[in-house]
């Protein structure tokens, strides 16, 4: 049997990915932070505006760990944890507390998973449209 490799996610992509965010998040004059991790959920980028709020950062983070570890963009998840919803029972006691607010974001290589980046501090559809826009400049 062999095995194809799929490049993982590099910290100049992580850097291209915050930056991406970052720019579209300014063209619309929105203030961010933006969180770039890896597929075991290392941190690889961060950027937090001069004018965001300090809980954007954590906020971001929360966003991509979520993605990450759902596999899936955290817009797609809100109704997921309301009752009666597939996650509603879902435990939190994992590495950090899943956030399902929009504005994380699973990266593919591949299709396979490779990272996730997170983007705190407009509103949640803003935050997912950067993050979103940021993952397909990637591409």
């Amino acid at each position: 049997m062999s095995t194809t490799a799929v490049a993982p996610l590099t910290i100049q992509d992580a850097e291209a990915l915050a930056t991406a965010a970052h720019h579209a998040a300014e063209a619309a004059e929105v203030t961010v932070s933006v969180t770039v991790l890896d597929a075991g959920g290392h941190l690889l980028a961060f950027r937090r505006d001069d004018r965001a709020v300090l809980i954007s950062g954590e906020t971001s983070t929360r966003k991509a760990y979520t993605a990450l570890q759902l596999n899936a963009p955290t817009a797609d998840l809100v109704d997921a944890v309301q009752p009666g919803g597939l996650f509603h029972t879902l435990p939190t006691a994992l590495d950090r507390p899943l956030l399902f607010i929009a504005g994380g974001v699973p990266v593919h290589r591949e299709g396979r998973l490779i990272g996730a980046i997170g983007v705190g501090g407009g509103a949640p559809d803003q935050d997912h449209g950067f993050a979103s826009a940021a993952v397909k400049a990637l591409a």
